[in-house]
């Protein structure tokens, strides 16, 4: 295993030192959270199929083609056909509002009074999205070392809290594109064609298993429709997704770039259950779906390759730790605390001085947040319903005024308002009384979220036309000097 060992260590060390490479990069707000909003399609397109395929993606999509065969890609591909939908049809627009997170958007669409609350769900959302991803850490140390689940959480989610607490989102983004090369290598060029090669290939595949295993439908209608519902309309509307596209240098590295991160995770998504599908030959006695990637990789694979391809799991979990950090500071930073103090902070015009204390001050944020992502990871056991109460409250509670906003222009901001109230108590009331993992939470908290966002805003008065005029400006990528933002520097790859 020393192999295997110095592959992960000159590894990690690498994600530290671009940690603090980044850090002498980000010198204001808009470098510190959003790279300058300057990254060409390249990296653009690396970066965001980083942070959608995390640990839930590989390990849990893995896992799912270990006990339903090729039908189990349909978490991971409704991922992939989200970013799909986002990148061709609304990625351009949301790039032109200048704005840094998705509350900002709802203020400047409905004209104010959105966005704390609005704030406090997606800060929920990302909290609970990166506490699934620290908890990962957990599976890949104990393969690795044999480590304590704490130790190996404290471990893991220390060093993805220091790289970006140092450089922000250009940490991130420097590692994520790191991150991208070494998952694809590990997964699809490496893991992927000697699994199936030690389960005998296709055919020895087919001969092993049930036929259920290689029909595209075999999980259940109900599953992929709830797949979709959570998953794919959940790439549309979280902040963690949203903060990559303003990232984006232009409106065509917006729709083209998410566009090829899309196919990739449709790609990346058939991969994960081929891969499960060989293991249930291999092993078709495992104690739990969840252990077959693991286990694959520790038995199947030589020394060295074993090393990349759990370096390539390590970085499906850092990619999406350290994105869902970045976006749960963020929100927790400009839309709870500041507005709750009573300021509204502001990137441009600033002296040296004052853009510093913004940067110390988010920076500050990533580290509270880090920390309590930590100990929640620590505190909870499972990833699945975490990850479920996660996108229960996004989809309930914020699809539908985001969308809304985007497409309906007779919404309001009191219909905004009682949409993401009802949703959100929807969601939980019914999580408590029909168990966190039933599909009813999500179905029925979504209904009464449209419902109650219709019937308020149709009884309440139209939006300010001045607001709308306002809006449509920011849409059309005009009126970006009212948040005070120089012009982009040049476009980095």
């Amino acid at each position: 295993m020393a192999v295997d060992y110095t592959v992960i260590v000159v590894y990690l060390a690498g994600m530290l030192a671009m940690g603090w490479w980044g850090m002498r990069r980000a010198k204001s707000k808009s470098e510190f959270l959003v790279a300058g909003r300057r990254l060409g399609p390249a990296m653009y397109s690396g970066t965001m199929a980083a942070i959608v395929l995390g640990g839930a993606s590989t390990i849990g999509g893995v896992g799912l083609g270990y006990q339903y065969g090729l039908s189990g890609a349909w978490m991971v591909f409704a991922i992939g056909l989200g970013l799909l939908a986002l990148s061709v049809f609304f990625s351009a627009r949301i790039a032109r509002l200048k704005v840094y997170t998705v509350s900002e958007m709802l203020d400047l669409r409905y004209g104010g009074r959105a966005g704390v609350i609005s704030g406090v769900v997606m800060w929920a959302y990302t909290l609970m999205l990166a506490v699934t991803s620290t908890i990962a850490y957990a599976t890949i140390f104990d393969v690795l070392f044999d480590m304590n689940r704490t130790l190996a959480i404290i471990i893991g989610g220390s060093i993805v809290v220091a790289y970006s607490t140092l450089g922000g989102m250009w940490s991130i983004t420097l590692t994520d594109m790191v991150q991208f090369v070494v998952k694809t290598v590990g997964v699809l060029l490496l893991l992927l064609p000697i699994a199936v090669v030690k389960a005998g290939g296709f055919s020895e595949m087919k001969a092993k298993l049930p036929t259920e295993y290689f029909d595209p439908l075999g999980i259940g209608g109900e599953t992929i429709f709830t797949y979709v519902l959570i998953y794919t309309f959940g790439m549309l509307i979280g902040q963690d997704i949203w903060q990559r596209v303003f990232t984006a240098g232009s409106d065509r590295t917006a729709k083209w770039g998410g566009t090829v991160a899309g196919t990739y995770c449709l790609v990346y998504a058939l991969a994960g259950a081929v891969i499960g599908t060989a293991a249930k030959v291999l092993y078709p006695t495992l104690p739990s779906a969840d252990t077959a990637f693991a286990t694959i990789v520790k038995d199947e694979l030589p020394v060295g390759v074993r090393g990349l391809v759990l370096a390539a799991a390590l970085a499906a979990v850092m990619s999406t730790s350290s994105g869902a950090l970045i976006a749960c500071a963020t929100v927790a930073n400009n839309d709870i605390w500041a507005k709750l103090r009573g300021a509204v902070q502001r990137d441009g015009g600033m002296r040296d001085g004052e853009a510093h204390d913004e940067v110390k001050g988010n920076r500050l944020f990533i580290l509270v947040m880090g920390v309590a992502v930590i100990c929640t990871a620590i505190a909870l056991n499972n990833v699945v319903e975490a990850l479920t109460v996660a996108y229960n409250l996004l989809v309930g509670g914020l699809l539908v005024p985001i969308l809304g906003g985007l497409l309906w222009k007779r919404g309001t901001v009191h219909g905004a308002l009682a949409s993401v109230v009802v949703g959100g108590l929807a969601v939980v009331g019914l999580m408590a009384t029909y168990g966190i993992l039933a599909n009813e939470p999500v179905y029925y908290g979504l209904l009464s979220s449209l419902a109650a966002y219709v019937i308020v805003s149709l009884a309440t008065p139209a939006t300010d036309p001045a607001v709308l005029a306002a809006w449509r400006e920011r849409l059309a990528g005009r009126g970006a000097d009212a948040e005070g933002e120089a012009e982009p520097a040049a476009v980095v790859a």
